[in-house]
């Protein structure tokens, strides 16, 4: 059995992929899937699991360039986005519209159980050289 990292199969593979600049989203339950992007679905129920909790994980084990938010979050989801701001990454905000856009690109979506507006991010790989 694995004994460090990420339990869940289908997340360490798509981490242990990634090349620098490749992007990722952790998303709410309500985003809708784009076509052709693989969707990794760990919503269980309302809220679990949140998004913070995946996020936390997830950041751990990536090396994060930048990340990605929609503009709507600092005024409909106030709390999240003042705690994403406080983290030590470089971020970028873009219309919850365009966002929905740019997540036709990215590798996979990792879908949380949060019910929260806008609870979504695309987080850019880095390079750890």
């Amino acid at each position: 059995m694995y004994k460090t990292g990420i339990l869940n199969s289908d997340i360490s593979k798509l981490l242990s992929d990634l090349g620098h600049t490749d992007e990722i989203m952790i998303a709410d339950c309500g985003l809708p899937m784009p076509n052709g992007v693989k969707k990794i679905d760990l919503a269980l129920d309302f809220g679990k699991p949140s998004f913070l909790d995946v996020f936390h994980i997830v950041k751990s084990h990536m090396a994060i360039e930048k990340m990605t938010l929609a503009s709507e979050m600092k005024t409909e989801n106030e709390s999240l986005y003042n705690v994403l701001k406080e983290e030590e990454i470089k971020f970028t905000t873009e219309s919850h519209e365009l966002l929905k856009q740019h997540s036709k690109h990215v590798k996979a979506i990792i879908r949380t159980g949060e019910a929260k507006p806008y609870a979504n991010v695309i987080l850019a790989s880095d390079v750890l050289f």
